[in-house]
């Protein structure tokens, strides 16, 4: 099957994860933690013309937004910090939980997530499902962690995974890289936004 086959605007969502101010501001959280968020800031454009060609197709927008308060900060989930500052990220109500240069529109959803993956415990799935989505655009940051978490969840519940080249970031090319080869081999299609938008059009 061909990214044209599976690139039917009709059952195809954007989905963008996690482009908030603490992943991608250069004063955010993981900025001032040491890591660089360059890469982030970078991809912005080209999403923005995706998101743009993607309204005009009627592709459903799907924003994911990291919360993170005390009623969801299990042990477990915070004994992964090997770094405790960490835990000041994308805290709920702050400016670091807000959306990074992009603004969604009345009509776009906006899902919010407490853990890696967008489908844990979210709406993801319902809404997908009720909008007869068979096809998921993966956008955002970053590329190795949150974007890949929700595109294998998403590839094991028998969404097909497209994720964009140009419109992903993580924070190291090489994290980046490695993501891009590990979705193309087991997960789904690896693409950059000009090769969606000629499917889709």
């Amino acid at each position: 099957m061909t990214s044209q086959d599976i690139l039917d605007p009709a059952h195809t969502a954007l989905v963008i994860v996690d482009v908030q101010n603490d992943f991608c501001h250069e004063e955010g959280s993981m900025a001032k933690q040491g890591l660089d968020t360059s890469m982030a800031r970078g991809m912005i454009p080209q999403l923005k013309q995706l998101i743009q060609q993607a309204r005009d197709y009627h592709v459903p927008i799907i924003f994911i937004q990291t919360i993170h308060e005390k009623s969801t900060d299990s042990e477990t989930w915070i004994r992964r910090l090997k770094d405790k500052s960490h835990a000041n990220v994308c805290r709920k109500n702050t400016w670091g939980s807000e959306f990074f240069e992009l603004t969604p529109t009345p009509d776009d959803i906006i899902v919010i997530k407490h853990r890696y993956s967008a489908f844990i415990n979210t709406r993801l799935d319902s809404i997908l499902r009720t909008l007869k989505i068979r096809t998921l655009l993966m956008t955002g940051v970053s590329t190795n962690v949150c974007v890949e978490s929700t595109a294998r969840d998403g590839f094991m519940l028998d969404y097909d995974i497209i994720l964009l080249s140009d419109c992903t970031a993580a924070f190291s090319e090489k994290a980046h890289h490695m993501t891009l080869e590990n979705i193309d081999l087991f997960f789904g299609q690896v693409m950059d936004s000009g090769q969606v938008i000629q499917a889709l059009a």
